[in-house]
């Protein structure tokens, strides 16, 4: 199962400076836009003990990011992703890789029932 998702908020960095109230909101919509997504891709709830997660990074341009930066910008989409899934995200094992440069960047997420 893939699901595409938007490149991440900058609000969700780790190292933005934002307002509480400022990243709550951030932290609230791309929860929620993950979730739509992830049923509009055709996801339902998933009966399994724990999943194998791969997210590929294609960023909107050729600036360096860190990866684990941005793992930590996804929380709240991986998070929408698994209110749908009905798999709690601490089963998860999960890789991150970079992908090409995409106009306006996106994050590809594939799951895999895990044997």
């Amino acid at each position: 199962m893939v699901v595409n998702l938007p490149w991440p908020d900058s609000r969700l960095h780790p190292n933005a400076r934002n307002h509480w109230a400022v990243r709550a909101k951030a932290v609230k919509q791309a929860r929620m836009e993950a979730a739509i997504l992830a049923r509009a891709s055709g996801i339902r709830k998933i009966r399994a003990d724990s999943l194998e997660v791969s997210l590929v990074f294609s960023p909107p341009d050729k600036r360096r990011r860190d990866l684990d930066g941005l793992l930590s910008a996804m929380k709240a989409s991986l998070d929408g992703i698994s209110d749908v899934i009905g798999v709690d995200d601490s089963s998860w094992g999960i890789s991150i890789s970079r992908g090409e440069v995409v106009k306006g960047g996106n994050v590809a997420v594939t799951i895999e029932c895990k044997a």
